[in-house]
């Protein structure tokens, strides 16, 4: 098979992608971004469209003529953008200050709608072809929701699949792995409760300064115990808040966001017990109250052997290198879990280049470069499903 796209297929892709780009939406506000993604798609000519799928999500669905019998299947990309201030030169830097595309979405979208145009003219042979753009994938809220909509269930997947860029890795090397693909993880929020005093007499209030910054210090050594048994597990402190901008006052309220992950779910469950005995004892030791409250959590993600080994086939067909995750597995997390617990998926990993800065750095860029591997991966997965001819691009 010739994978050789021609410029008139990855200018308008480029095009897009810088685009969306400069004009990100953050998790659960992303009207703009579906509306364009929409308008894309509509001249594509699917079968169908679903809106106000998990909040903003959209999907395409491409039947194959006559409804041909075959599977269904499942592409994913996120519409959602991150709320970091983008530091990068690029001409599309983000017009939106405070939010920025630093993780690649813009890029994920671009590709599933390149596979739209090439669905437009060669329509799938059998079975259907479903291009589903999530929202809220940065708070694991998305997938979640989409999971729990009935057009889910009717869709009836065979098979969903996503892919993530990978920088650090070789510019379009297929990254897969059985099993385990990223890590869980969940927020923790701990608010202690005093009450004030005025600052010149401290000792008549009940300040939650000290365990505060016991719990700050203490919070990030749960691991320890766990990581001896060759566990992956991980808390990070992310935010911390005590009393108000006031010299004049001892503060009586405070607050720490925390993350843990792990990667696998009984140690998730231990780290758990482990930060909630921890802030309660640290609160009832110096008299305060104290609340937790667990948020944007985001399951395992567990790639089906079916799955991974169809993409590896994939990854073959279209004469791309592949290789294991540097790390398994991925210690950051998504959302993807939600999908792929329901039905036989995989996430794969897309190198991005080895000199590129990280993901949510405030200067990565997806590169443009990256889309042909892309399409070569998506293209040469549809055929191996059975989905689409084997013809040359």
């Amino acid at each position: 098979m010739n994978w050789k796209y021609r410029n008139s297929t990855l200018a308008p892709l480029v095009t897009l992608r810088r685009t969306l780009h400069s004009q990100p939406d953050p998790s659960g506000q992303e009207a703009d971004t579906a509306a364009r993604i929409r308008d894309f798609l509509l001249t594509c000519r699917p079968e169908f469209i679903e809106e106000e799928l998990g909040g903003h999500g959209l999907a395409a669905g491409f039947v194959a003529p006559g409804e041909q019998p075959g599977p269904t299947v499942v592409l994913r990309a996120e519409l959602d953008a991150l709320p970091i201030r983008e530091t990068g030169r690029v001409d599309h830097v983000s017009c939106r200050s405070g939010v920025a595309h630093l993780c690649g979405h813009d890029g994920h979208m671009a590709l599933l709608c390149g596979v739209a145009l090439g669905l437009r003219d060669r329509p799938p042979v059998r079975g259907r072809i479903i291009l589903l753009f999530q929202p809220a994938e940065e708070t694991g809220q998305g997938a979640r929701a989409i999971a729990a909509d009935p057009r889910w269930r009717i869709w009836a997947p065979d098979r969903v699949f996503a892919l993530h860029n990978l920088p650090g890795q070789p510019l379009g090397q297929v990254l897969l792995r059985e099993g385990p693909f990223t890590a869980g993880s969940i927020g923790l929020v701990i608010n202690l409760s005093g009450h004030t005093s005025h600052a010149a007499h401290p000792e008549k209030g009940c300040s939650p300064a000290a365990a505060m910054s016991r719990l700050v210090t203490g919070l990030v050594t749960l691991p320890i115990q766990l990581e001896a048994r060759g566990d992956l597990a991980l808390v990070t402190v992310v935010h911390a808040r005590l009393g108000e901008e006031d010299f004049g006052t001892s503060p009586g309220q405070a607050s720490i966001l925390a993350t843990l992950r792990a990667d696998q779910y009984d140690v998730l469950k231990e780290l758990r017990h482990l930060a909630t005995a921890m802030a309660e004892h640290e609160s009832a030791a110096d008299g305060l109250d104290c609340r937790l409250e667990w948020v944007e959590e985001f399951p395992l993600t567990i790639n089906h052997p079916a799955a991974v080994d169809e993409a590896r086939r994939a990854t073959v067909r279209a004469g791309l290198d592949h290789g294991m995750p540097p790390e398994s597995p991925f210690r950051w997390s998504e959302d993807f879990g939600w999908l792929s617990a329901d039905v036989p998926g995989a996430l794969i990993g897309l190198g991005a280049g080895e000199n590129q800065p990280d993901l949510h750095a405030s200067d990565y860029d997806f590169p443009d470069e990256l889309l042909a591997p892309g399409l070569r991966f998506w293209e040469a997965l549809l055929v191996e499903l059975g989905l689409r001819p084997t013809v040359d691009q």
